[in-house]
């Protein structure tokens, strides 16, 4: 028995199950001949074994004579048909099926074949459409003719039919959104492999523009899930509709991410005004009662062959976008190549990170901030490295990423705040000139909720007085939660921690939040200020921060400055304090030390 259904479970097998049924068809007709009562039970009990069996086959099983009288259809067949409950030796109401580009009846198809005996032919996805049904069935039909007696007169048709759709619904679920029905990741890797075994027919760019829309989760505990689906679905439409008009192919990969794939791309340009197109459209995008639903988009791009090699295209795309939700909401970032500049198995470090902490094999460094005016180092900003067993030392770019997806960056910055503080009271001790040392703070230690409470307890601890301790918080963090991250940075600031906004002038909404958030400090991002020793308008732009900051009573680094030209430059358009190379690249904590002496 449990041969007999391991034969009907696989297809493969079907030319045994046919085998099988022409020996059931030699048993009933055996079974009529005999006379015997108890040997004629006996083989009624072994039809109706088999019989049994072939009803929880997962085909349809017919067989029919060469008058197309019903001889046998197990339940399957009889729903496909649609069968009469006395059907044995009924003529068949004969179905249509169409083989490649031709419709026959059956009872044409296995005329024309009638002389193909005992063999099983095969019409694999064809179109079977049984009488009355309104719906074409998408099949495979396998067809073996027999003889019913020894005289060769008489022949029967055994007809196995394999229903095609729910193995092509399957398919479909697989590579589909359930939500939105586009074609989802798994179908990206797929069109992706095509499109590339195609390159070399021309010289293309492909581009692959992932987004996500801004802060989802919170999104959906203000309007609910039933709000935000029909967000995503609306979404989803509009994407559609957009690629129909600039030819490009939609995925919805994963909760509220999206993946558009361009196959002629002519410049970064247009792939960086379908993001912004799609961008600002958002902004007014959905409208819940009689106003609009603010929205925004982060996105990340990666284009081939530019930046990006045909293996690492999608996980290139995927960076590009974790750096644009790191530095804020609405953000668009192309992935470089000049990014990774190092050979490090990143799963070993996601793995070793770990265990780096408990290892103590962080350091700290710490990178001078002078007067503008006297060259005088006056601060410093605290800057971590990871001095890995087998790698040696890494930089925080590099790993900061991994810390944060485990989670690990808020015992980080527990690490560092320790650190520093027990490094001030050091300097405290033995009289070394007392400085400003700024801290780094990320999103995850400030959605904590105990990060003010933290700071309290270790300056308490190290007996540190609270005004050597400067946070530097992005303008992208500040924007992320403004409510909630402008109360913390009130409560640090009432301790007499001063707060510098770091990273200025990456945002595009910066100015509104400048008057929010309790900063004495403002820091140019380096960004700004590249070209700003030859371009003119970079010192207009430079200049407007610097007097805007001014006139809220902040106080202006300008970081990144690499030369004298620079430092000159900044220096007339009336910075306060300068950070760069051009005075000291980050240095261990014992170099430092000789900085302080002079």
């Amino acid at each position: 028995m449990e041969d007999i259904l391991n034969i009907l479970s696989s297809q493969d097998n079907i030319k045994y199950l046919l085998i099988l049924f022409v020996s059931i068809l030699l048993l009933l007709l055996l079974s009529s001949y005999k006379k015997r009562r108890n040997y004629k039970k006996f083989i009624n009990y072994k039809i109706k074994t088999f019989q049994d069996i072939f009803d929880v086959s997962k085909e349809a099983i017919l067989i029919i004579s060469d008058k197309n009288e019903i001889l046998y259809a197990n339940s399957i067949m009889i729903n496909l048909l649609n069968l009469e409950e006395k059907y044995l030796h009924t003529t068949l109401m004969i179905p249509d099926i169409k083989i490649q580009k031709d419709w026959f009846k059956l009872d044409n198809l296995i005329e024309k074949n009638i002389s193909i005996i005992n063999e099983i032919q095969k019409f694999e996805k064809s179109i079977f459409l049984p009488n009355g049904a309104k719906k074409e069935i998408l099949v495979n039909l396998y067809m073996r003719n027999s003889y019913m007696d020894d005289k060769h007169k008489n022949i029967c048709t055994t007809i196995l039919i394999a229903d095609l759709r729910s193995k092509n619904n399957k398919t479909e679920l697989a590579f589909s959104n359930k939500l939105t029905n586009l074609p989802n990741q798994a179908q990206a890797i797929n069109d992706l492999n095509s499109l590339f075994a195609k390159l070399h027919l021309g010289k293309r760019k492909i581009a692959l523009l992932l987004l996500d829309i801004d802060n989802f989760s919170t999104l959906r505990s203000i309007v609910g899930y039933e709000q935000t689906d029909i967000i995503l679905k609306k979404f989803a439409d509009y994407l559609v509709m957009l690629s129909k008009e600039l030819n490009f192919s939609v995925y919805h990969t994963i909760h509220n991410n999206f993946l558009l794939l361009m196959p002629e791309v002519g410049s970064k340009e247009d792939v960086l005004y379908i993001a912004s197109s799609i961008k600002n459209r958002l902004i007014t995008f959905y409208q819940m009662g009689n106003s609009n639903l603010h929205l925004t988009a982060s996105a990340g791009i990666a284009i081939y062959p530019d930046n990006s090699t045909t293996l690492n295209l999608l996980d290139n795309a995927y960076k590009a976008l974790e750096k644009a939700e790191k530095n804020g909401h609405g953000r668009i970032e192309f992935y470089h190549t000049d990014e990774k500049k190092h050979n490090y198995d990143e799963m070993k470090l996601y793995n070793d990170v770990h265990k780096a902490l408990s290892k103590n094999e962080f350091e700290m460094y710490y990178q001078p901030i002078v007067d503008a005016q006297t060259q005088e180092v006056v601060a410093a900003e605290a800057l971590i490295r990871w001095n890995h067993s087998e790698y040696g030392m890494i930089r925080p770019d590099i790993f900061i990423s991994i810390m944060e997806k485990t989670g690990l960056i808020v015992e980080l910055g527990k690490y560092v705040l320790k650190e520093v503080l027990m490094q001030q009271k050091r300097w405290q001790d033995f009289k070394f000139k007392q400085i400003e040392v700024a801290i780094n703070i990320s999103m995850l230690e400030l959605e904590t909720g105990k990060f003010v409470e933290n700071v309290a307890q270790q300056l308490e601890e190290y007996k540190v007085p609270a005004h050597v301790i400067k946070f530097e918080v992005t303008e992208g963090i500040a924007m992320i939660s403004e409510e909630k991250t402008s109360r913390q940075l009130e409560e640090l600031n009432k301790m007499g921690l001063d707060i510098s906004l770091d990273d200025f002038g990456t945002g595009y909404t910066s100015f509104s939040y400048l008057k929010k958030i309790p900063a004495s400090y403002l820091k140019i991002d380096r960004s700004i200020i590249i070209n700003v020793a030859q371009n003119i308008e970079d010192q207009r732009i430079t200049k407007a921060i610097i007097d805007l900051g001014h006139t809220l009573g902040m106080q202006i680094i300008v970081e990144g400055i690499e030369d004298k030209k620079m430092y000159e430059m900044v220096k007339s358009l009336g910075c306060d304090y300068i950070q760069g190379y051009y005075f000291s690249k980050p240095l261990p904590v014992f170099e430092f030390q000789k900085l302080l002496r002079r």
